[in-house]
């Protein structure tokens, strides 16, 4: 897992070609202007989701993970706090879906608060716990950028 601000994106480019695509994406466009949906930066191997919703309790959540993408979720606007945890560290409680590349999880973790303008770096092998709220629900709007 990779928790920095979008100015220092540059630093993770080197990670491989589809990160640093999805990284100029966001950096390049005026996401506040985007409206929830899917855009396609290099077909189905890099794509973005613009998802705006209110935070939840953690109670209402689950942990998640992915076996085929990456995530890159990017805090357009708004903050929201988020889980994150290691595969050996929980227990799916569900499937593998293979359509939506999503199953999840129990298990425990840590957390941080993500801002406008921060960025996380997700892979296969990072559970994580995304859309809680910190004190009460609140608004968000945010990019998941998908990678293979």
């Amino acid at each position: 897992m990779i928790f920095d601000k979008i100015e220092n994106a540059e630093k993770y480019y080197q990670l491989s070609e589809n990160i640093k695509k999805g990284l100029k994406f966001i950096q390049e466009n005026n996401l506040e202007k985007f409206k929830d949906g899917k855009y396609e930066i290099d077909g189905n191997d890099v794509y973005i989701s613009i998802q705006s919703y209110q935070t939840k309790d953690e109670k209402d959540s689950k942990w998640e993970a992915h076996k085929k993408y990456t995530d890159i979720q990017y805090i357009i606007e708004g903050e929201e706090k988020i889980g994150f945890s290691r595969l050996e560290k929980t227990t799916p409680v569900t499937q593998y879906d293979k359509d939506k590349d999503i199953f999840f999880l129990e298990g425990d973790g840590n957390y941080l608060v993500a801002r406008k303008g921060d960025f996380l770096i997700f892979t296969p092998e990072d559970v994580h716990r995304p859309s809680l709220s910190i004190s009460k629900p609140s608004f968000v709007k945010k990019a998941v950028v998908k990678l293979i």
